[in-house]
């Protein structure tokens, strides 16, 4: 769907996006994730043939970054951080016009389809002026979504969205998910990211990691098991801690913090050495990173 080899940028003696080799899947929901400045929108803008590279290749739906341009632009939907409506038209006649622009066959019957899906379709008749952010942001969304694309690119779809329609735009996206549709989705939203992206990159400038949020956690962090027992020592952690397939075994009051790579595997093997040695357990569960956290420890260390 989208394949990219050392794709780069530059703008003047600046380095905007450093050999960015990338592979995205049909029906993927792919989070773009990085801090501002870090190159994110420039990536989108190549990918949509908006600008051109520096440097590298790409192919994206099967067309040539670069000698295809235009069948790229015809074909993704996008839905830039600057939506760039006509405040002086009505919501109605925006989305028609670029209706007309993207040669869709009936376009009164998709205009009124996303304004519905949308819950824009009580003030289509109003000008776009007189639209809070949100809304605007939501018409821009419908509008990326007029021809039907395979291909979406979303720059952080649910900004200055209230809670609420920011549930619907997410519920929207799994629902595009399950059409088969491609998502390449920039956000500074965490916690929606990790509900959302099969997987997960991490840019600053270049890309840092690519991988599923529940393995990112895993690389970043390891995977931490908690014990809780009624009474520890330091010699029960040292059993523990010797155990060929721990990583780490740290003791804070009565709570052994154990790093190990697969629990599912050996945390039965850990709990009869513990009962063996007389231990008494109230209860195992794992210590989970937020995507947050993983996300704030690649960035620094990059």
């Amino acid at each position: 769907m989208i394949h990219t080899e050392n794709l780069t940028k530059r703008f003047g003696a600046v380095l905007a996006v450093d050999q960015l080799s990338l592979d995205i899947q049909e029906g993927e929901v792919f989070g773009f994730l990085g801090p501002n400045g870090a190159g994110k929108t420039t990536t989108v803008r190549m990918l949509t043939a908006l600008i051109s590279p520096s440097g590298g290749s790409a192919s994206v739906l099967d067309y040539r970054l670069g000698v295809q341009d235009m069948e790229i632009r015809r074909h993704v939907g996008i839905l830039t951080e600057t939506p760039g409506l006509y405040d002086n038209l009505s919501a109605e006649y925006n989305l028609e016009i670029y209706a007309h622009l993207y040669e869709v066959k009936r376009p009164r019957e998709q205009v009124e389809k996303y304004l519905k899906m949308l819950g824009l379709w009580d003030r289509r008749h109003d000008e776009v002026g007189t639209f809070s952010k949100g809304m605007r942001q939501k018409l821009a969304i419908a509008r990326a979504l007029l021809h039907e694309p395979r291909l979406l690119f979303l720059d952080e779809p649910t900004a200055a969205l209230d809670p609420e329609a920011a549930r619907l735009v997410r519920d929207f996206i799994e629902d595009l998910r399950k059409e088969g549709r491609t998502i390449f989705l920039c956000t500074h939203n965490l916690d929606e990211a990790d509900r959302l992206c099969d997987r997960i990159g991490v840019f600053k400038t270049r890309l840092l990691i690519v991988d599923t949020p529940s393995r990112l956690r895993s690389q970043v962090f390891g995977r931490k098991v908690v014990f809780h027992l009624r009474q520890a020592d330091e010699s029960l952690r040292a059993q523990v801690a010797a155990m060929t397939f721990v990583h780490e075994a740290i003791l804070v009051d009565h709570r052994l913090l154990i790093t190990l790579d697969d629990p599912e595997m050996h945390n039965p093997e850990i709990v009869r050495l513990l009962v063996s040695q007389g231990a008494e357990i109230q209860f195992i569960g794992e210590l989970r990173h937020s995507l947050e956290d993983v996300y704030l420890q690649l960035v620094r260390n990059a």
